[in-house]
């Protein structure tokens, strides 16, 4: 007879221990009644005679998670039952073909792979990516639908429509790619820029910067407007800069994570438009926790990022472009120098071109993607905006009640997801992200490009935006403040 051992735990401690024979009928145990929201642990070990017990682990959420944990280990239970004992007997074929494996193959199985998975529980408090809700991740464990199958051309509508109401726009050219945020800035500026175009990138932190990279590495002719991180662009600085430049993209971050801006984008559409110009905006730090709004702020192109205030896993970047982008992108002279971020084909894959579509292959699991722009749905964006605004004003009222200084001393221009303050007096802040980090299993983050040395970043965007983890945060700086070696001042 074959067993299986069912472990149980919760931070590491252990709630109960139960063990079934093979193809027993499992039930919810009694100590899981009582467990609280935390994550806990399911391990299973299977036994018969003097066999080496093999180890199983995987981590669920409780609140979500518990029916499907315990339904793995009762599948995995009558699973064993189909090994009867000459399987496990030291002459069984298995082993031999193992013996066999193991002596053509002249490098062995990575160690580290042979050892169970184990993800920390921790506080996701810096610019990003930031802790998910527990039905996304759920529905992570979604089955697999084949690209070509009807039901994913309908899940890809579906992702184009929640798209298309997070960004206000009406833009029938609206996709998600595959790949971070980096993915779909390098899609804008490789699709509506040719070799030797003007292009006009306004840097006030590390997103101008890259973008500013991508268009002259692509051969395009760069101008910058330049400030220290924090600083905004007056409209009347962004027609005249157009008016001497002439480009034919303009470009600027309406959430800079790197300062904790949040950029005014009012009537700079309508200079670019004035000026045939076309108008990318970057929202990936903002999208969900400020106003945006694509159509009637005159936007021609805007893209975002899953990891932030969307509650999604990275990978996933939506962009969308509007009727003056499609002018120029799909009246090319070139071809975008990557093939894989064509916009010719993209289109198609989604979708958008009013042709046969062809196998959407830049998706993979969409799932956990469906599910967070379900939730913006639900929630709705005034009062997920509402929220974000009101939960970073809570977090910096009491940011300035322990003494710390603020980056962005206008009240108005800071970024709803991301509060920057300014790196405290006489600390070190490298080792009070360490300690924090160490004692209180919570990340944030020092500045990132141009505000390296300059801030102290705390994210609290999507799942995260929460009083109750704004206090967390504030008691986490109290105690690191406390205990840390202030060096001077």
């Amino acid at each position: 007879m074959i067993y299986v051992t069912v472990s149980y735990t919760c931070h590491y401690q252990p709630l109960c221990q139960v063990t079934h024979k093979c193809g027993q009928q499992v039930k919810d145990p009694v100590c899981l009644k009582s467990s609280t929201k935390h994550p806990f642990r399911l391990s299973l070990s299977v036994c018969q005679r003097d066999l080496t017990p093999c180890r199983f682990l995987g981590n669920r959420t409780q609140a979500v998670m518990q029916r499907a944990l315990i339904g793995r280990s009762a599948l995995l239970a009558q699973q064993a039952a189909v090994l009867d004992a000459p399987l496990f007997s030291r002459n069984a074929p298995v082993l031999q073909r193992l013996d066999r494996s193991m002596s053509s193959v002249t490098v062995p199985p990575p160690a580290c792979l042979l050892r169970p998975l184990e993800a920390p529980l921790r506080y996701l408090f810096g610019p990003g990516p930031s802790n998910v809700p527990p039905r996304v991740l759920a529905a992570g464990g979604r089955p697999i639908i084949g690209h070509l199958h009807p039901e994913m051309y309908g899940i890809m509508n579906d992702i184009k429509k929640g798209i298309q109401y997070a960004f206000q726009t009406e833009n029938k050219m609206t996709i998600s790619m595959s790949g971070s945020g980096h993915a779909a800035m390098e899609c804008a500026v490789f699709n509506a820029v040719e070799p030797g175009e003007s292009v006009l990138v306004a840097v006030n932190g590390i997103w101008g910067e890259r973008v500013a990279e991508i268009a002259e590495r692509m051969g395009a002719n760069v101008h910058k407007m330049v400030k220290a991180p924090g600083g905004y662009f007056t409209n009347k600085e962004i027609e005249q800069a157009v008016e001497k430049h002439k480009p034919v993209l303009f470009f600027l971050t309406h959430g800079e994570s790197s300062a904790g801006l949040c950029h005014p984008m009012d009537g700079i559409g309508d200079i670019c438009r004035k000026h045939n110009c076309l108008f990318l905006v970057d929202t990936v730090a903002s999208l969900g926790a400020a106003p945006i709004y694509m159509d009637k702020q005159s936007i021609d192109i805007l893209y975002t990022g899953s990891q932030k205030a969307l509650n999604a896993p990275p990978g996933t970047a939506p962009i969308s472009f509007n009727e003056r982008a499609c002018q120029k992108m799909f009246n090319r002279k070139t071809k975008p120098v990557s093939y894989l971020f064509d916009m010719t084909h993209l289109s198609n894959y989604w979708g958008c071109d009013g042709k046969p579509a062809r196998a959407p292959s830049d998706i993979a699991l969409p799932g956990p993607y469906v599910e967070s722009l379900a939730i913006l749905a639900e929630t709705g964006l005034e009062e997920s905006w509402r929220k974000h605004k009101e939960v970073s004003g809570y977090l910096q009222r009491g940011l300035e009640d322990l003494g710390l200084k603020l980056f962005i001393p206008e009240r108005d221009l800071r970024l709803p997801s991301v509060t920057t303050i300014a790196i405290p007096e006489g600390y070190d802040w490298r080792e009070m992200l360490v300690y924090i980090m160490k004692n209180h299993q919570m990340e944030m983050t020092g500045g990132l490009g141009p505000s390296i040395g300059m801030v102290m970043r705390i994210g609290l965007m999507g799942y995260n935006c929460e009083k109750t983890n704004a206090d967390m945060a504030l008691q986490a700086l109290a105690d690191a403040l406390k205990n840390c070696k202030k060096t001077r001042g």
